[in-house]
């Protein structure tokens, strides 16, 4: 048998400009995105000018692009000069079921490039740089000022939304559970696959008024889960007015601390003792993905000012709120669940 040794690393000093020239790949990525070149390459293999052909684009700079890209494994090139795709490369297909297309738009965005070489001042301040960057907030100035990047921002989410929430349908037993609150729920994914996996449940789905006027449509009127579905428009760091047997909140808790522990303190205010409170979130320790997440942090900190949870702060604020914190078990490879429980 033949053994085949691993190639070298590359030296420090060679790894180190690679990694600052981490922009160039972003910005490769975001073109692909951008420019379709996924969905335009079949399963043969093509040329930089035949996918320059179907895209409209110039050959010669199409295929430096695609050169850059199959040196992170993004598309591969053969010995012919041809192009295929790899397992990365489909991921930036539309139609793929674990599409990163909006994703990859989204973390790469035109406010970002702004934003990112200020990181800096928000090491040295401890909070957001967007603020003074355009004058308002990250989420006023999506809505207001960035309409398009707002689209893209919630098409990322809903996929990223409709992916997770089969790992989370897959990893929860509702033994016992009559009733589910999602809270800031979005559009409501996870609870549209927890009652089509249930048949016996009900579900509420709360969250911001603006945001559950685009629930998921097999929840809203006329789809298949109204009739055992409730949509409820509200902020969760307010007020949660819904009781249920169990409660899921994925992915809110990171704006920052007050948030975090009003949100949790009005669970407790509603949920009656013997609760099930599942906590669904990315962490920065202790997990797979730590240069994704770890990145995602950073730019919680330039846009709102907020932070990723180490398992540690996230057990903190939930043992502080008065919950009973129990089982952690990872959901997939850049997502964690606590089970936790209201007193009895």
């Amino acid at each position: 048998m033949t053994t085949v040794s691993p190639a070298p690393q590359p030296a420090p000093a060679m790894q180190l400009r690679e990694l600052v020239f981490g922009a160039a790949c972003a910005a490769a990525v975001r073109a692909a995105a951008k420019l379709g070149v996924a969905d335009a390459l079949g399963e043969k293999p093509a040329t930089a000018e035949e996918l320059a052909a179907v895209l409209g684009t110039e050959p010669r700079p199409l295929l430096r692009l695609l050169r850059a890209l199959s040196c992170y494994g993004i598309f591969a090139q053969n010995e012919d000069g041809r192009f295929v795709h790899t397992s990365m490369s489909r991921l930036l297909r539309e139609d793929d079921p674990h599409s990163l297309r909006y994703i990859s738009l989204w973390c790469t965005e035109p406010w970002t490039w702004d934003a990112w070489p200020r990181l800096d001042e928000a090491v040295r301040s401890g909070g957001s740089v967007f603020q003074e960057l355009y004058g308002k907030g990250f989420f006023d100035y999506l809505h207001e000022d960035a309409h398009d990047s707002a689209q893209v921002f919630n098409q990322a989410m809903t996929t990223s939304s409709e992916q997770s929430a089969r790992d989370v349908a897959e990893l929860l037993d509702l033994t016992g559970v009559s009733t589910v609150a999602d809270i800031g729920g979005g559009q409501g994914h996870v609870l549209a696959s927890l009652l089509e996996k249930h048949p016996d449940i009900r579900g509420t789905l709360l969250d911001l008024p603006r945001v559950v006027e685009k629930a998921d449509p097999r929840l809203r009127d006329g789809g298949p889960l109204a009739a055992r579905a409730r949509i409820v428009g509200a902020d969760c760091r307010e007020e949660i007015p819904v009781e249920a047997d169990l409660y899921i909140i994925k992915n809110i808790l990171e704006w920052d601390d007050d948030s975090t522990r009003r949100t949790l303190r009005n669970v407790m205010a509603k949920a009656r003792p013997g609760a099930r409170v599942v906590i669904i979130e990315n962490l920065v320790d202790d997990t797979p993905s730590m240069k994704f997440t770890t990145s995602m942090d950073l730019m919680l900190l330039l846009n709102v000012g907020g932070a990723k949870h180490t398992k540690e702060s996230l057990v903190t604020r939930m043992t502080e709120a008065g919950l009973t914190v129990g089982e952690i078990r990872p959901v997939n490879a850049y997502l964690h669940a606590f089970e936790c429980a209201v007193p009895a």
